[in-house]
């Protein structure tokens, strides 16, 4: 029923294969336009918004391993891995 189409970006201007699949897809969710963006334009159009999240690295109060946490930590406060906050907060 559908077949591939090779479509334009509208941003680059590459072409891109719309497949069939996603054609059934876009049918089946009642979409009624053609995409007009490649899938790495669609992504950094999505990703652009967005500020890129710092990471900070400390040592787990509780087993001594690697904590990444998005804040930075002070001295004052412990900090404990992802493993062991989990556990933590079963109990």
């Amino acid at each position: 029923m559908y077949e591939d189409k090779t479509l334009k970006c509208k941003d680059c201007g590459n072409e891109f294969v719309f497949t069939a699949g996603e054609q059934e897809f876009y049918a089946e969710r009642g979409f009624q336009n053609e995409p007009q963006r490649c899938k790495p334009c669609r992504d950094a159009r999505k990703n652009a918004g967005q500020a890129r999240k710092e990471y900070f690295t400390a040592v787990c109060a509780n087993c001594g391993g690697e904590a990444k946490v998005p804040f930075e930590p002070k001295n004052d406060r412990p900090v404990y891995c992802s493993e062991c906050y989990a556990a933590m907060k079963q109990q």
